[in-house]
Formats: structure tokens, sequence, C-alpha cells
């Protein structure tokens, strides 16, 4: 009877918020946003590479109200936001634009499962724009500034003895009123710059772990010329050295290899006919690990993955060129955007996330540049099964807004020359940074390499894209080189070049292709073209605005025909003059962009999938 009417009180609950929520009418809104509810949004576990057992998702309805940065707390929030989307986003419910001095305030309660009354609770928030402060029960546990980086507390010592807590949240965003890095986000967004996003965009969670000493992370490297791979599990503690940390790998449900080693110490283990990771066999390796204490107790069980894969340089017919396994392979993806009419940075669902991938690989390309975005660790882990490499853009800032919106309304010319000042010209010399925000930058940069090295998909780090925001290039790729030597470093895609880096890398969208000169120390790339645009009646972001592509062509025909036109130029230029690898501009159309191979909603695909993969397949035979 008991176990009924809790059933019978969720139900009321979570009806009830229903009822207090709805998506903002008049946007664009992909097929996967109509089956969005509170009750099952963003339901999945947010970390596939570090999964435990024991967690709770905070996503769903959460109090909200938009006050002036000077104010406190208040009293009565203003309504309900549906976490992880965005205020700006028509998913949250809320739709409403944030400025620089405003501070979003965020509050929910959750209860704390029985079965945890002996463990440590931590809280998780995979990402929140941009700068923050959280209170449980009324206390300041924390504060974190970064839009695209996880971070976590242990809030046990903050937590009440009865069932029901509160956490309360302040976010401030500056988007492009500050230095932050912040991608293609800016306030009146207009031409290649789009709608920011502000406050909680990725999932929110708890994780229950031992009070004594728990697994934080792994460092896995793998060696395919020696077939091994190294790991690094690292504890919450450092006194640690009476414990030890015993992992087993597994390859299609077998145990392949096992070994012993101490926190923070590196376990190399032998891998016996290893399989490797590639485009066209995604081979993956599973991860059991266990922290073991001084009395031989399990105190900690977490689970991971592996792909056995070398990204490298090598000559290849006279010139450097891109190696995937220590075979030549032309890499060639489109450039990736990854925003949402619905959603904005944050994808409806896992599923339409997934979608876009597994259209990128229905098309026939082996490589995707995820530009200027850093995505939920969900997209990585399925460019890792679906087998699709990554080049990952640190997100750029770049331009030194106004004092005021009202001000970059007045005048666009002032915006010119605020643009300009932030953009390194082509033979120029790169930008100075106050200390502060190149701290910052880098704080933020090495964040994007920690996250994410041990994804398999990962090849390459681009730091700077077009200028923009570039400083001392060449010493940050060499400290991206010292995180990170083995995965290739672009220090800079397109125009503003430097000797340095792995990757020579130019960007052409004319018509006729500009033909990039052969390094002879870097592997030569065309980091963006294409560009082509055909706007679809029904489909558009905002049909009233100037929707515009590099050139626009207005069927299907004519755009098949140019981006085999531009596309042929690619395959000659990889034959001719040793290309190693090109990036179409670009996925989806992105509001007022509408040089997509697929619409913003994703409900049409512009030109054939099928004709597209035969087309592109020729540029992977050597």
């Amino acid at each position: 009877m008991r176990n009924l009417l809790n059933l019978m009180l969720l139900f009321i609950v979570s009806l009830a918020q229903s009822q207090n929520w709805r998506v903002v009418e008049g946007k664009l809104m992909s097929e996967w946003a109509k089956n969005v509810k509170p009750e099952n949004v963003w339901q999945e576990y947010p970390r596939p590479q570090f999964e435990r057992t024991q967690w709770k998702n905070l996503n769903g309805l959460w109090d909200y109200a938009i006050l002036k940065s000077h104010k406190i707390q208040p009293e009565k929030f203003q309504g309900k936001i549906l976490v992880p989307f965005s205020f700006e986003s028509a998913l949250s419910g809320v739709g409403k634009s944030i400025n620089p001095n405003d501070k979003m305030w965020y509050r929910r309660s959750f209860i704390i499962p029985n079965n945890w009354s002996e463990k440590d609770v931590v809280i998780h928030f995979e990402a929140v724009d941009y700068k923050c402060a959280l209170w449980v029960n009324d206390i300041l546990v924390g504060t974190h500034k970064g839009g695209f980086d996880r971070f976590s507390f242990n809030i046990t010592p903050y937590l009440k003895s009865s069932r029901s807590q509160k956490v309360v949240l302040t976010v401030e965003d500056a988007t492009n009123f500050s230095s932050q890095p912040r991608g293609k986000q800016q306030i009146n967004a207009s031409g290649i710059y789009y709608t920011p996003v502000s406050g909680i965009w990725q999932t929110v969670w708890l994780e229950a772990v031992s009070p004594e000493a728990y697994l934080k992370q792994v460092k896995t490297t793998t060696n395919i010329d020696k077939s091994t791979v190294s790991l690094i599990p690292m504890t919450n503690v450092s006194l640690v050295n009476r414990y030890k940390v015993a992992i087993d790998v597994f390859f299609d449900e077998k145990k392949v290899a096992s070994g012993i080693t101490k926190p923070n110490t590196p376990l190399h283990l032998k891998i016996e006919n290893a399989q490797l990771w590639s485009p066209d066999h995604p081979h993956l390796y599973d991860i059991k690990m266990n922290l073991i204490n001084p009395s031989g107790k399990v105190i900690d069980q977490v689970k991971s993955y592996f792909g056995m894969r070398k990204i490298s340089l090598g000559d290849h017919k006279g010139v450097k060129y891109l190696f995937l396994n220590n075979t030549p392979l032309f890499q060639y993806g489109p450039l990736d955007q990854g925003w949402w009419p619905d959603g904005l940075l944050t994808p409806p669902s896992d599923k339409a996330m997934r979608y876009d991938i597994e259209m990128t690989k229905a098309m026939g390309f082996n490589m995707i540049r995820k530009h200027v975005k850093i995505e939920p660790d969900r997209w990585y882990y399925h460019c890792d099964q679906l087998g699709i490499m990554v080049w990952q853009d640190m997100p750029s800032y770049n331009r030194l807004a106004l004092k005021t919106p009202v001000e970059m309304e007045k005048t666009k010319k002032k915006e010119r020359i605020y643009n300009s000042l932030e953009r390194v010209k082509r033979d120029g010399t790169d930008l100075n940074r106050l200390s502060e925000d190149s701290a910052q930058f880098e704080f933020e940069l090495r964040r994007m390499v920690d996250m994410h090295f041990n994804a398999p998909s990962i090849i390459m780090w681009v730091p700077f894209n077009e200028g923009w925001g570039q400083y001392d290039t060449c010493r940050i790729a060499h400290f991206i080189k010292q995180l990170d030597p083995d995965r290739l470093v672009n220090p800079t895609s397109g125009w503003s070049l430097r000797p340095c880096g792995d990757i020579y890398d130019i960007h052409t969208y004319d018509v006729d292709l500009t033909v990039p000169p052969t390094a002879v120390d870097r592997a030569t790339v065309v980091g963006e073209f294409g560009g082509i645009g055909y706007p679809i009646e029904k489909h558009l972001w905002n049909p009233e605005m100037r929707n515009w592509g590099y050139q626009t062509y207005y069927n299907a025909q004519e755009l098949l025909k140019n981006y085999i036109y531009k596309f042929n130029q690619i395959a000659e230029m990889k034959e001719r003059n040793g290309l190693s690898a090109a990036v179409y501009t670009q996925t989806t159309d992105v509001e007022g962009e509408i040089n997509g191979l697929m619409t913003y909603d994703r409900k049409v695909i512009k030109m054939p999938a099928e004709k597209l993969k035969e087309l592109h397949a020729k540029l992977y035979k050597e």
C-alpha cells in the first residue's frame, strides 16, 4: 500500500510540474523536441567513461529568478525552468535574454536515497555558463568560473538530517561583454554569431561515493606499436599509499588483461592481438576498476573504456601527411557547430545528439571538426562508438563589446572597430592579453584537454580559429603538446598561421578554391571550405532575416552540382598537392546561416546521403 501511495504521489507531483512548464512558442523545433518532458529530460548517465552505479539525476524543473547582479537571493522566485536548457532556449520554458547586469537564480529541493546513508554525496554540474556560486541548505559551498567544463562539490557536510535538501545556484554571464571563452555566442546575435546560452546547459546530478576514499579520475594512454595500455587511476585524497587499485580489461566481455597498482601510479598492461580503433572498425575495450583499502575491502568501483589507436604525422608521397594507426588516411568531415533551434547549445535529447553523428557517417565522412564548442561527454562517447575522428576546437573569445547593448545597436561602425581589435591580421603579430584573461583561457583550455583526454575519437586539438583572440600561438601549441604528446596540435585554423604545431591550415570559401602551399614540416589541410547556402522554406530560423551562405542557390540540383564542383577541387589537391584533410562548412544550418548539409531543424537532408557517401569514398583510397 505504501509503495502504491508513493507512486500516486510521484505521479501527482510530476503532473503538477508539467503543467507549470511549456515550450516557448514561435520557434523552429526539431522532431525530438516534442518528446521532451520534465520527467524524462536527459536521463542518461552523463559520464560514460567514468561510470558508477549509485547516482541521482537532478534534471527537470527548477525554480528560477532573474534579478540585477547586486540583488540578494529572492524570497519569491519567478517561475519554472527546465534544466538543463539555458534561459534563452525554447525548451527551457523561459526564452528570455540575459544581459551582463543580470544574475540568474536557480533553486530546487531533492531527497537523498535511503541507501546512501553511509555514503558521501557529490553534486556534479556538467556545464554552467559562465560564473556561478552554489549554496546547499543556505550555506555557501563553492564557486566556479568557466562555461564548458564540469565541476563538482562534496556536499556531505552541508546536508541536513531530514531527508529533504535544498540547493540554490546563482549564475552571471556577460557573454561578449567580457573576455570569457564563449565560441559563437553573442548578445544581439547576427551573421555568424548566435543566440547566447546562459546558466545551466548540461546535466546536474548527484553521486554516492565512499567517505573513506574514492576514484576521482583515470588517465588512459595506448601504444599500438608496443601493444600496451597505460592507466593512471587517481583518487580524491593523496594519503593512500596502502590502498590498491585492481584493474581488469575486457574485449567482447572476455577478460584480456588485468593488474594491480597504487593510486596515482601508472599501470602498464600488455594487450595481446590488439584490435585497433578506426572509423571502419571502432573497437573499444572495457575497463573495471576497484579501489581496495588496507583491510582488503573494495570501497569504490568504476567502469570505463578505451580504444587502441595512434594518430601521427608521416612521410607520404613526398609530403608530411596525417596517419592513423601507422597508415596514411585522408580526413574529411563537416564543420559542426553543435547548435539546435530548440535547445541552442543543448540538444533536445541524447538520441538527437547521436543522430547528427549517425548522419555524418551515413554521408561518408570520417571526421568532424567540433567548432568552438565543447560537447557533453556523451557526444564523444557516441563518436567513440560509431567511429568518427574529431578535431576539437577550444571555444574562442574574440570580440570586445561596447559598454552596453544600446551602444552596440547605435553604431555598427564602432562594432567593426572593436572586432578588428580582437582579430589578428593574417600577417600581423599575436594579440597582447591581460594576464588574468590569459590565465583563465589557459585554465579552461587545460580543463578541455584533461576532461577529454581518454576519448579515442579526439585526434587533434585546435586552440585558435581565424585569429579570434589569438595570442602566444606557439607557446600555447607547445603547452597543449606537453599536456597531450600523443595527439596532433593545429595551432590556428585559418588565416593567422604561425611556424609551429603539426598542421598548416587554410580556409577558402570562393567557388574556385585557393590551393594551399605544401608545408615541409607539417601536414597541409583545408580547415574550412564550402559554405554553400540553400534556404528551404518552412525550415528557416527567421524567414524575415538575411539568410546567407558564401554562395547561395535555390534548388537541390544546383546545390549538389556546386558541391561536387568544390569537392572535386579538394580531391585534386589531395592527388596533386599532398593535401591531408578538408573540412566542409557545415553539418546543419544555424540561425541565419543556411549553408548546412541539413536544415537547422534536421528535418531536411539537402543532398542525398548515399550520393555523398559514394562521392566521398574516393578520398580514402591511397
